[in-house]
């Protein structure tokens, strides 16, 4: 009797011990984020994506309270990447940046994601593409490299991010037009940048921002801009629309989770963010990147936006002209 007695005593102290402890560890569970977020950049390090990431990880760090390491994931225009956080648990640890080149490729055939599987927590950036020549090009205008890539169609070079991408589709649509060209990828966005330095490319598609470096030291310059209208920042450089090109694809900069991921969490993501867009260093990064200063899209309306932007480009890839 001694020892059932004993047993007994000990298993209610246990279940009561247990029922004490039972809110704490339900609280420290409901906690988010209670511990670091994996930030991956489905690209290599020093470009436009890798930028926004470690500022925008330096940033949101003290707002939710948790560290936000980056991890550089390169490879297939960003499906590497994207692979490494589709094959995380949907529980709000991870989170990428997703650009308009990685959303292009759901434009194309065969797909290695869709837009179900990710969840968009917010849009951070949002800026113009141009074709850019070395400042020593014999091409002074977008006429001068409009007319010979008429006449000599197939000779041109331009260096891009690669096939299937924003890149890909605009030139695809200048082809149709009778601008013929050879895209050149570079996966590595310092190879891309100086090709037209080298010689290797003799002209560049990219965003004014990741090459912000080389226009103010004047060693590139650009001939168009993709758009409804100039850039501020380039007066003298004509729209693609208005010499008749209706082609333009925005280069967008997000941060998305695996779908899935609890609506809490996402919430929790997307409001830190949002104070992030709100300080005077992002607000001057965007302003560095020659990017919309309104360029932030809270989760409410983030995967609208991005919706749109998959129409426009599937449009765009069935155009034959």
């Amino acid at each position: 009797m001694k020892n059932w007695a004993r047993a007994l005593t000990i298993g209610v102290g246990i279940a009561a011990a247990g029922a004490a402890l039972a809110p704490s560890n339900a609280s420290a569970a409901d906690k988010y984020p209670s511990r670091p977020i994996e930030f991956i950049v489905p690209w290599g390090p020093g470009g436009g994506a890798d930028q926004l990431a470690r500022l925008t990880g330096k940033l949101l760090e003290p707002e939710i309270g948790t560290s936000v390491p980056v991890v550089n994931v390169p490879g297939a225009t960003g499906g590497t990447g994207m692979a490494k956080l589709l094959a995380a648990p949907a529980d709000g640890y991870s989170m990428a940046i997703y650009i308009a080149d990685s959303h292009a490729l759901l434009a194309g055939p065969e797909p290695r994601w869709q837009m179900d599987d990710i969840t968009p927590v917010a849009v951070m950036i949002q800026g113009p593409s141009f074709i850019f020549v070395a400042d020593n090009s014999r091409f002074k205008s977008w006429a001068d490299f409009e007319k010979e890539a008429k006449e000599k169609p197939g000779t041109l070079k331009v260096a891009t991010l690669g096939f299937g991408s924003v890149d890909d589709y605009t030139l695809r649509y200048l082809e149709g037009k009778g601008i013929k060209v050879v895209q050149v990828p570079f996966s590595k966005p310092s190879e891309r940048y100086v090709s037209i330095l080298g010689g290797h490319a003799d002209a560049l598609y990219e965003q004014a921002g990741d090459v912000g470096q080389f226009l103010k030291s004047k060693q590139m310059r650009p001939l168009i801009i993709f758009g409804e209208k100039r850039h501020p920042d380039f007066p003298d450089t004509p729209s693609s629309y208005e010499l008749g090109y209706e082609v333009a694809l925005p280069q967008f900069r997000s941060i998305v989770v695996r779908s899935g991921t609890p609506e809490e969490h996402v919430k929790v993501l997307s409001e830190g963010l949002a104070k992030v867009a709100a300080t005077e260093e992002f607000k001057k990064f965007l302003s560095d990147q020659f990017a919309d200063p309104n360029s932030f899209i809270d989760a409410s309306h983030a995967g609208e936006f991005i919706k749109k932007q998959l129409e426009d480009m599937k449009k765009l890839a069935g155009a034959k002209s």
